[in-house]
C-alpha cells in the first residue's frame, strides 16, 4: 500500500504540499457549501414543525438525490470531453436560485422544483470536484489534498448547520417570525454563494486541461475496477439512506428535539468529522488505503446499530457524533484511492458514477425511511442501515485487499 512521504507526514504537517491552487478552490467553495447544509438543516428539521409530514421530507430529500442521479453520468462524460472546471462552475452557480426558492416559499410543489435543481447542480459539482482536485496533484501529495478537502468543506456544512441556534434570540429581540428569519437567512445565504463560482473561476482561469472528446461511458481496462468499488459502496449509500438524511426528523419525532437543537448537533457533527479526517491520511500509510477504510466503517457500523436503543437525546447526539466521525473518517481515503486506480482521463465520470451508485440507492431509501418514520417505528431504520453497512465493509476488504493505487 501506498507510503509517500506527505502521508508520513504527522497531522496538520501534511497539508504544506498541497497545491496552493487546490487550497484557494477548497476555500472559496465554502460560501456555496454553508448555503447547501443550513438548506439540508431545514428540510430535515424546520419543515417538519410547521407541518410537513416525515414522508414529505424523505420526498424532497429523495427527489434531490434522484435528480443528481439522473444527471452525474451525463455531466461526467461532458466533464471529460469539455472541461471539468466548467462544469464545477456550473454546478456552483445552480446555488444561488435554489436557496432563493426556499427563501420566498414553503410551497411542496416549488421546493420539490428547488430541490431538483440542487440535485442536478450538484451533480455537476460533484463530476468535476475529485477530478480537478486529483489532477491539480500527485501521488504524493493526493491524499493529503484530499483530507484537506473534507476537513474545510466539513467546516462550512456545520455553520450552516448551526445557524438555527441563533433564530430563537433573533425572534425574540427583533419582533420577527421564525418563518421570517429562516426565509431572510435564505436569502443572505442565496447572495454570498454567488462568491463561490466567481473567485474559483479567477483561480483557475489559467488551468490547461487536457481534454477527452472521445469519452465513452464504457472505459477499457479500468471499467471493471471502478464497477466493483462503486457497486460495493452502493450498500453504504442504500443503508445511509434510511435513516442518515432523516436523523433530524428522528430526534424531532422520538424525542421533540426542534432544529435550533438538531442542527447545533449536526454541526458538532460537522467539527468532529473534520478533526477525525487529520487521521485519515496516517492511518492509510500505516495500514493501507483499503484496511484503513475497513476499520473506521466497521467501529461506524457498530454505533449505528447502537443508535436504535438510544433512550435519551443525549446519548442519541453523542453516538451519532461517534458514528460520523467514525463513518466519515474513510470518505477522503476513498476518494484519493479511487482516483488511483482508474484510467487519468477517466476521473470526471469515474466521481460521477461512484456518487451516482451512492446517492441513487440512497435516494431511495431516503423515501422508504421516511415512511418508516412516520409509522412510528424509530428503531427499525437502524437496523436495516447495519446490514448494509456491514454487508459493504466485508466485501470492500474481499475484494480490494492487494489492490494498490498507481497513479
Amino acid at each position: 500500500m501506498e507510503d509517500s512521504e506527505s502521508s508520513r507526514r504527522p497531522f496538520l504537517g501534511m497539508f504544506k504540499e498541497v497545491p496552493k491552487a487546490v487550497k484557494w478552490i477548497i476555500y472559496l467553495s465554502c460560501f456555496s457549501t454553508v448555503g447547501y447544509g443550513y438548506f439540508i438543516i431545514v428540510i430535515s428539521a424546520y419543515l417538519p414543525e410547521i407541518g410537513l409530514k416525515a414522508s414529505d421530507v424523505g420526498l424532497l430529500l429523495g427527489v434531490n438525490g434522484i435528480s443528481f442521479a439522473i444527471t452525474a453520468i451525463p455531466l461526467g462524460i461532458i466533464a471529460d470531453r469539455r472541461g471539468r472546471k466548467k462544469m464545477q462552475l456550473l454546478g456552483l452557480l445552480g446555488i444561488p436560485p435554489m436557496l432563493m426558492v426556499y427563501a420566498l416559499t414553503t410551497e411542496l410543489a416549488y421546493l420539490l422544483i428547488a430541490s431538483v435543481i440542487a440535485g442536478v447542480a450538484e451533480g455537476a459539482f460533484m463530476s468535476s470536484w475529485n477530478a480537478i482536485i486529483a489532477d491539480l496533484t500527485t501521488v504524493e501529495t493526493r491524499n493529503a489534498a484530499f483530507v484537506f478537502s473534507f476537513i474545510v468543506g466539513n467546516v462550512p456544512f456545520g455553520i450552516g448547520f448551526i445557524l438555527p441556534l441563533f433564530f430563537p434570540t433573533i425572534e425574540e429581540t427583533m419582533g420577527w417570525s421564525s418563518h421570517a428569519v429562516h426565509s431572510g437567512t435564505f436569502f443572505v445565504l442565496a447572495l454570498l454563494s454567488i462568491i463561490s463560482p466567481i473567485g474559483i473561476w479567477h483561480v483557475l482561469r489559467d488551468h490547461k486541461e487536457k481534454l477527452n472528446p472521445e469519452a465513452r461511458l464504457i472505459r477499457g481496462k479500468s471499467t471493471n475496477t471502478l464497477l466493483k468499488f462503486s457497486g460495493i459502496n452502493s450498500l453504504i449509500g442504500l443503508g445511509a439512506g434510511f435513516i442518515i438524511p432523516l436523523v433530524p426528523t428522528w430526534l424531532w419525532l422520538k424525542f421533540g428535539v426542534p432544529d435550533s437543537h438538531s442542527g447545533p448537533l449536526l454541526a458538532v457533527s460537522s467539527v468532529t468529522i473534520g478533526l477525525a479526517a487529520v487521521f485519515s491520511a496516517p492511518l492509510a500509510s500505516r495500514y493501507g488505503s483499503v484496511r484503513a477504510i475497513v476499520i473506521t466503517q466497521g467501529f461506524a457500523t457498530a454505533f449505528m446499530l447502537s443508535l436504535a436503543y438510544a433512550s435519551t437525546a443525549l446519548l442519541a447526539g453523542g453516538l451519532y457524533l461517534v458514528r460520523a466521525a467514525l463513518m466519515n473518517m474513510a470518505s477522503p481515503i476513498a476518494d484519493a484511492y479511487l482516483m488511483g486506480i482508474i484510467s487519468k482521463d477517466s476521473r470526471s465520470f469515474a466521481s460521477a458514477l461512484n456518487a451516482l451508485v451512492w446517492r441513487l440507492p440512497n435516494s431511495a431509501s431516503t423515501v422508504v425511511g421516511g415512511i418508516i418514520l412516520g409509522a412510528g417505528h424509530y428503531d427499525i431504520p437502524f437496523y436495516l442501515a447495519t446490514a448494509f453497512y456491514a454487508s459493504s465493509v466485508m466485501l470492500l476488504y474481499k475484494v480490494f485487499k492487494d489492490v494498490k493505487p498507481s497513479g
